[in-house]
Formats: C-alpha cells, structure tokens, sequence
C-alpha cells in the first residue's frame, strides 16, 4: 500500500476500535481517527480517478494563475491539500457521489471537540460515526480497493451496521446484472458464499455474460468462489420459497445434481424444469410419459426412460 492509503486504512481500524471501546474518552478519539480515515481515503479517490495528474493538482486546496514568461499563465497550487469541509465537493467534481449529510455531520462533531466542546452525548458522539459508516464503503467501492482484505475485523465489525450490509449486497448484485442465466432462473437474485453463506459475492469482471465463466469473490470472508458453488448455494435458498412436483418428476426436492455437468443446479421448479447450469433437461420417459428427474432417471443403453421402465426393459431382455 502507499503512505496515503496506508494512512487511511489504519485510521479507520484504530476509529473503529475506539469506537467499539464504549468509553466516552474513546469516543472523542474515535471521532478524529475516522474523521481522518475518510478524509485520507476520499483522497485516495481523488489521486486514482486521474493517475496520470500530479496528486498536488488533485487535491491542492487554492490554486492561483501566474505569469508563464510566454504571454500566458500557468496554474500554481499551494502546498495546502483539501480538508474534510471540501472533500465532499471535489468528490463530486470529480463524479464521486457520497453522502454528503453523513459528511457534515461527521465534520461538525469533529470540529466541536477539536475547536471547542461538545456538547453531545457519548451516544450522540458514535452516531456522528455510525452515519458515515456506509460512505466509508461507497468510497473503496470508488477505489475499486476490497475492504474485507484491507480493514480486516474492523470490515467485519462495519459490516454489522444494517445500512453497511444492504449496500455491499445491492452492490454485490449489480456486478451480476449482464450474465445471462438460464431461463433468468438467477435474475436479480442475491448469490450466495459456500464458505461464509452470505450474500456478498461480487463478481470480479462485471462485463461477462456467461455464469460457467464467472469469477467471484466473497466481500465478507474474502474467499475466492468458484462459480459452480456460488450457483448451487444459491440455488438452495432459491428454492426454498418456490414450489416443485415431487410425484410427477418422481423425485423428493426440488433441488439435484445433474447427472450430465455433475453440478447441483438441476431443478423441478415451478419457474425451470433443467439445470441451471449446462442447460440439460431430461424431458420424459419415452415409454411411460412420465417426468425424468436425476433420481428417477435411467441410463446407459435405456437412457431416456424412467428407472422402472429401463428395468422392465432389462428384464425382458
């Protein structure tokens, strides 16, 4: 990491920690240290949405013309970068929306202890703080950085806020909004982790289309998912709240293996009759019409017949 990230990261552990402590003192502390957490991380920001500027001209508080020598000017800055009153606004110059309430409110607390007093409660303190907890994961979000590796427990305490969580989860879902899925089986829906069960995979390429090549990432354990898990945990909670049809399929949930991909993707669903992932479905026995499901299913020289009737079948031979 560099010096300003570095900075940023460490600041919010230690605010976090702070604020965890419960203790009034702690709470003051806890203010400045994630006051300057964000602050350092939003110019993070700042410097990445235009790598190939000097940093001082991105975040450079006052800027002033001067005479070039060539009948022109050139623009200086001052060795003064923006402070947290500013960062709100050069965010947004920058096309970087955050919550800017969530900002000044944060910023007034800050400046109370700092300049003066407060007159706020202990509890009045930490809410200052909680309110910015979700800008601080809009701005890794910004700088394309994963928390869950950078902050450590202290992610894992953020994640705890429910405003935290539903972003991350809105965010998470956003990144699987081009893959086309069979039968839009998985549309909208929130993917699961295999490891840490919940909903906070990301899919790491946000332009694929097609679920057998996903890469994905667990945003609360920091596991890398192969693609093939993510859709079968998914698929679990999935059908849950659907109904299937045990008789008719001869089969007892909703929910199996494929016998073609080996993949636990293959429904008896209201909404899809297949699987998921290869696409295969089984249609009907071609002697008695009845449904093949994978637990009714016969193979090898009967396949396309139900189990009972690929039996009667080998019997007579």
């Amino acid at each position: 990491m560099n010096s300003l990230l570095d900075n940023a990261v460490q600041s919010l552990q230690i605010g976090i920690e702070d604020y965890q402590a419960n203790d009034p003192r702690r709470a003051l502390s806890a203010v400045r240290n994630f006051y300057a957490g964000i602050l350092l991380l939003g110019k993070e920001v700042l410097v990445r949405r235009a790598p190939l500027a000097d940093p001082m001209e991105v975040l450079g508080m006052k800027y002033s013309p001067r005479p070039d020598g060539m009948g022109g000017v050139k623009i200086m800055t001052d060795k003064r970068t923006i402070d947290f009153a500013d960062l709100g606004n050069r965010l947004k110059d920058f096309g970087v929306r955050v919550d800017q309430a969530a900002l000044q409110k944060l910023n007034r607390t800050r400046n109370n202890i700092e300049h003066y007093f407060t007159k706020d409660s202990t509890e009045a303190v930490q809410a200052s703080i909680a309110t910015a907890f979700p800008v601080v994961a809009e701005l890794f979000h910004h700088a394309r950085l994963a928390p869950e590796e950078l902050l450590g427990e202290a992610w894992q305490f953020l994640l705890r806020d429910s405003k935290v969580y539903e972003q991350e989860v809105e965010q998470c879902r956003r990144t699987f909004s081009k893959v086309r899925w069979i039968a839009g089986v998985l549309d909208g829906e929130r993917i699961l982790c295999p490891y840490c069960e919940l909903d906070l995979v990301v899919q790491l390429d946000t332009k694929n289309h097609d679920h057998q090549l996903m890469e994905c990432r667990c945003r609360a354990c920091g596991e890398d998912v192969p693609a093939e898990q993510a859709v079968g945990v998914t698929l679990e909670a999935y059908c849950e709240a659907e109904s299937y049809f045990p008789d008719e399929y001869g089969g007892h949930q909703p929910l199996h293996i494929c016998p073609i991909c080996g993949v636990e993707a293959y429904l008896l669903t209201s909404k899809h009759i297949g699987c998921v992932w290869c696409g295969e479905r089984l249609g009907r026995c071609g002697i008695c019409g009845q449904g093949l499901s994978p637990e009714n299913v016969a193979w090898g020289e009967d396949s396309g017949l139900c189990s009972d009737c690929g039996y009667k079948i080998s019997k007579d031979d």
